[in-house]
């Protein structure tokens, strides 16, 4: 590696800029942005993607759930690509990096390597991934998930939004649907650069986070009913308070995650009150459990401690309680191979790092079963994102795509 020593750096203010003048399309109300999947706002910022592919030399390519793939030729045809990249598309109140810096980093890693007349053996494509977010499509990591066989396309591309509209169709009418089967591509390694979404590596003062493995995740989709009644007139003994059982459940879900500290957690975002009226005691209520772990043992003691305890909190209270798992996914351990290039390139660049285990799902999680992956991640303020006030640094930006550009070059190798 001798031939790419420390010197090799990124275009920091370039790729700053490429940044924010992403961020002009679909702009949210503050500061942030709203370019959900399959949105005229998408389709605009696909073709600013493309334009900027083509500019540096790449052909880009398009399957059918619209995954983009945008190549830069290696010295060797036989050999398998290094991929790189994330996603564009945001949440509804997202911020201008959660995605966007994975992508736009693999670009500038293109740019870099053109400015310095580099050529590698592998050749290097630059992924962005359709629907990753799942805010507008559920599940998240769709399109991923339909590449690495997780799903089924058909399956795919009939999942609807708010508003009943099919994701197949929307993506015909923004026209970025290809004609290249999905999945038929095959990958030498895939490397994904994405800011933390968590407080961990701002707290520790480290500019990088080399990812060794990826949260699992359980929702179980909890229902209590009991019995609506006057909450005036009602008198304590005889109510039947379904909204009292939820507390005392979640109650509970705390406890379990702490149990397992300090990886796991645990906690309801998704609460459905009935009838949700001021003088009303709740009659049924129903919520999904989020529980994450990178230990699969451990999800499988917190799902079955949810529903013995839950169990045991609803029969105290005279509550039916039911369950039913929703969603999940198992850890993932991360290829030592790529990760140990991630880690050396942190080392070689002289940049802190620290490794970290990712609590947020990602495309690299389900690529990671079709190809040796790893992820490199940078700071964020505060640990924001799925927010518009989301904020990274120009400096973080630039280490980690200079730690990306380091790990996949590696990868990849210098043609002789």
């Amino acid at each position: 590696m001798a031939a790419q020593g420390e010197n090799l750096r990124i275009d920091g203010d370039r790729l700053w800029d490429s940044l924010m003048e992403m961020a002009r399309i679909g702009p949210g109300v503050a500061g942030g942005n709203n370019r959900q999947t399959l949105t005229d706002a998408d389709a605009e910022g696909r073709a600013l993607f493309q334009g900027w592919c083509e500019a540096a030399g790449c052909t880009m390519g398009l399957d059918t759930m619209g995954n983009m793939f945008a190549t830069r030729p290696g010295t060797d045809p036989e050999a398998h690509p290094v991929y790189v990249g994330s996603h564009l598309d945001t949440q509804p109140t997202g911020g201008k990096y959660d995605g966007v810096l994975g992508v736009l980093g693999g670009l500038e890693i293109i740019r870099t390597l053109n400015d310095l007349g580099i050529e590698t053996k592998h050749p290097i494509v630059v992924t962005n991934w359709t629907n990753e977010e799942g805010t507008r499509f559920a599940p998240a990591m769709l399109s991923s998930g339909v590449f690495a066989g997780v799903h089924q396309q058909d399956w795919a591309e009939d999942r609807t939004d708010a508003k009943g509209l099919r994701f197949g169709d929307e993506l015909d009418r923004i026209g970025w649907r290809g004609e290249e089967p999905v999945g038929a591509r095959k990958m030498h390694a895939f490397f994904e650069l994405h800011i933390e979404q968590g407080p961990i590596l701002e707290a520790e003062g480290k500019q990088i986070g080399v990812v060794t493995h990826g949260q699992g995740l359980s929702w179980t989709q909890v229902t209590i009913i009991g019995k609506d009644s006057h909450t005036g007139s009602t008198p304590m003994p005889m109510r039947r308070n379904a909204g009292l059982g939820m507390a005392r459940v979640l109650e509970k879900v705390d406890e379990i995650a702490w149990s397992h500290k300090p990886h796991a957690v645990g906690a309801a975002g998704h609460i459905d009150v009935y009838p949700n009226s001021r003088n009303v005691i709740p009659g049924k209520v129903v919520f999904t459990v989020d529980f994450r772990s990178p230990d699969l043992s451990v999800i499988q003691d917190m799902e079955a401690r949810l529903r013995s305890d839950g169990q045991k909190i609803a029969d105290d209270m005279g509550l039916e309680i039911a369950f039913e798992k929703v969603g999940g996914f198992d850890p993932v351990a991360f290829d030592e191979g790529c990760v140990a290039a991630v880690r050396a390139a942190a080392e070689r660049l002289g940049y802190s790092h620290m490794d970290i285990i990712s609590g947020a799902g990602h495309d690299a999680c389900w690529i990671n079963q079709v190809a040796p992956t790893a992820m490199v991640m940078c700071p964020c303020v505060d640990g924001l994102s799925h927010n518009e006030a989301e904020e990274i640094s120009r400096e973080w930006a630039t280490a980690g795509a200079d730690v990306l550009l380091h790990a996949v070059v590696e990868t990849a190798e210098i043609a002789s």
